[in-house]
């Protein structure tokens, strides 16, 4: 443990945004699983409705990552690989 004040500040902010960055790469992990599990959906039984709600999924995921790169949770080469994996799952299902 350190002995210094603003050591001990910065542990506690490190862990701070250890959550906070935790909490955003959680969240893009389950909307990406729900963006699978769309197109899985739309795979079984395609219509109109299933395409709506894959780009519905896409959105939100292409959203919430683009505010994981914008406050600096990912680099923003890493955010554009999991937006292109993203786009690469909904091709190969249309």
């Amino acid at each position: 443990m350190a002995n210094i004040k603003s050591a001990k500040k910065r542990i506690l902010i490190a862990e701070r945004n250890r959550l906070q960055n935790k909490a955003y790469k959680s969240a893009i992990k389950t909307f990406t699983k729900r963006f699978q599990a769309a197109v899985d959906d739309y795979k079984n039984n395609p219509s109109d409705d299933q395409l709506a709600a894959i780009q519905n999924e896409m959105s939100v995921t292409y959203s919430k990552i683009d505010k994981a790169v914008k406050v600096g949770v990912f680099h923003r080469n890493t955010g554009a690989r999991k937006k292109a994996g993203l786009a690469r799952i909904l091709k190969a299902a249309t």
